[in-house]
């Protein structure tokens, strides 16, 4: 299955889902989305234990009928296929599959039945599967979907409704492939949920373009048993593009965001991506005020952090003595209006600096502003990253490259190993091609060009307006910016021209003024002339 085919199917679904929802008086309802995520959810747990189970035993993968063949494991031969499969693949008892519920849809009682299922999915697999809190509570997989239902009478015939449209085909082939497309599907799942401006939860979604550059210029050797982390993770795009390029195996993910909603999606993420072993280190929680993993270093993170949010709630706690080292630079003060513009994404620029290991890296999404701010928190940060040695560049990315912001925004590569004589500033402004997305305008990078930058950065290319390569003194001249443009150089072309040449031009310049001067003293004339004529009524 191509990834085309697996994007169409997956937006058809959705659009199938959203449909029951509409059908029983759910259609953009608060709960909509909750309920269209959770029979998601189910339904990845659904064929991943097929296709898992399938491999483990020759008669089931032989078996014309799986769910029959199933059924008839001895709870013996029942017990050993699960014990032998890897430890992060979700185990479901046979009547716990979607083939199960399906064939017994006519039951009375049938939304009972449902919900008892995934119940029970969510007890035997909440070791592995659940998101813990910041205080160590665990999210449990599933709602009791019916009870979205008001009317009793219908809950039945909404939960037959919902099998019915996840019974007809299997996810079984995406299984051994890597789809870093994931942040795409849910885009098009919450589109209805989202603003004009954007919406709430527009800082989940990184462009792909921008994951894989954080990536490929992060990691450029193999590496083994490294701790990745994002602090505001989202669906987990950067870990996915950045867990890829080092290899699963290879990495711990670590994780953490204050949305219940994303981290369903990063789970569901985490199993399409091979990464289900890293679930545990999924954290629901506060970053800034509460951080789960304040304790541990990180070889790599990365982030797209929120830009604009109101913290004022908490901002007081922020000045205690025990954050003063995490937040050296500063804490916004709390606006008199518009408590929502407070730049909270210098908090987390922050906490990055304090979580990296002594030979980390990370990769930051900020507003371009941050890389020319003349004074204040910005400036106090970007010395700190210049005087420790730690900048190992920025890429200043095109304008709209995200959908839902018209925030220009650049990428700040950190390492704390960094050559400090050859730091990457780059201008990538002009790149992309400009396309339409429903009502807002996107920037899209083509392969060669996001191939351009990645390669230009990773061998320390100054190429003409694009790039320059500096040291960190030559940037603290600059007061510090990180802005490529004030580095490039100001060409001016000279033309070898004769004596005869020059005082033709000459005498083409003075004609011309001279005409000019003339046309302005007849306007002039003209206005005068017609202001004497203007009267009183």
């Amino acid at each position: 299955m191509s990834d085309l085919q697996f994007i169409t199917q997956t937006k058809h679904l959705i659009d199938e889902l959203k449909s029951v929802c509409a059908n029983y008086g759910l259609g953009n309802d608060g709960n909509e989305f909750k309920i269209i995520t959770q029979v998601f959810l189910y339904k990845f747990i659904n064929d991943k234990y097929i296709d898992e189970a399938k491999k483990e035993n020759k008669s089931l993968k032989n078996a014309e009928k799986f769910q029959e063949a199933l059924e008839e494991l001895s709870e013996e031969e029942l017990n050993f296929l699960n014990y032998g499969m890897n430890p992060d693949i979700p185990k479901l008892q046979p009547n716990h599959t979607i083939s199960y519920l399906f064939n017994r849809q006519n039951e009375a009682d049938f939304g009972k039945l449902f919900d008892d299922t995934l119940r029970a999915i969510s007890i035997d697999n909440s070791d592995i599967f659940s998101v813990k809190s910041a205080t160590g509570a665990k999210d449990k997989l599933f709602d009791e979907l019916s009870n979205y239902i008001s009317d009793a009478s219908q809950r039945d015939a909404f939960c037959r409704a919902l099998i019915n449209k996840v019974a007809t085909f299997s996810f079984g082939k995406m299984f051994s492939e890597k789809y870093d497309f994931f942040a795409t599907i849910f885009e098009y799942l919450i589109k209805d949920y989202n603003s004009d401006s954007g919406g709430k939860y527009a800082e989940y979604y990184t462009p792909h373009a921008v994951a894989r550059i954080m990536a490929q210029i992060l990691v450029q050797e193999p590496q083994q048993g490294v701790k990745v982390y994002d602090p505001s993770a989202g669906s987990g795009t950067l870990l996915m593009s950045l867990a890829h390029k080092i290899g699963e195996k290879n990495c711990s993910i670590y994780s953490e965001d204050i949305s219940q909603k994303s981290s369903t999606m990063l789970r569901l993420n985490l199993i399409l991506n091979h990464l289900s072993q890293s679930i545990p280190n999924i954290i629901r929680s506060n970053t800034i005020a509460n951080p789960s993993y304040l304790e541990t270093k990180f070889d790599y993170i990365v982030s797209n952090p929120p830009f604009k949010l109101d913290f004022s709630d908490f901002r007081e706690d922020l000045e205690k003595d025990k954050f003063k080292e995490r937040f050296f630079a500063g804490i916004p003060n709390v606006p008199k209006a518009k408590k929502e513009s407070m730049a909270i994404y210098l908090m987390f620029i922050q906490h990055i600096m304090y979580s990296l290991n002594d030979t980390g890296k990370a990769a930051i999404v900020v507003p371009t502003g941050f890389i020319t701010a003349q004074s204040g928190i910005e400036k106090k940060i970007r010395e700190k990253l210049i005087n420790n040695g730690w900048l190992k560049g920025v890429v200043s990315m095109p304008s709209n490259i995200f959908a839902s912001t018209g925030t220009n925004v650049s990428v700040l590569i950190l390492d704390k190993l960094a050559d400090n004589e050859h730091i990457v500033l780059m201008d990538a402004s002009k790149l992309g091609e400009t396309v339409k997305e429903g009502k807002n305008q996107r920037t899209v990078l083509t392969a060669e060009e996001e191939n351009k930058i990645i390669e230009t950065f990773n061998k320390k290319e100054a190429v003409e307006d694009l790039s320059v390569v500096v040291s960190k003194d030559e940037i603290a001249a600059k007061n510090y910016s990180f802005s490529a443009g004030q580095y490039f150089e100001v060409k001016i072309e000279y033309i070898d021209i004769t004596a005869e040449e020059f005082a033709e031009k000459m005498m083409g310049f003075e004609n011309n003024l001279t005409d000019m001067f003339a046309e302005g003293a007849e306007l002039e004339k003209k206005i005068q002339e017609n202001l004497k004529k203007l009267r009183y009524e």
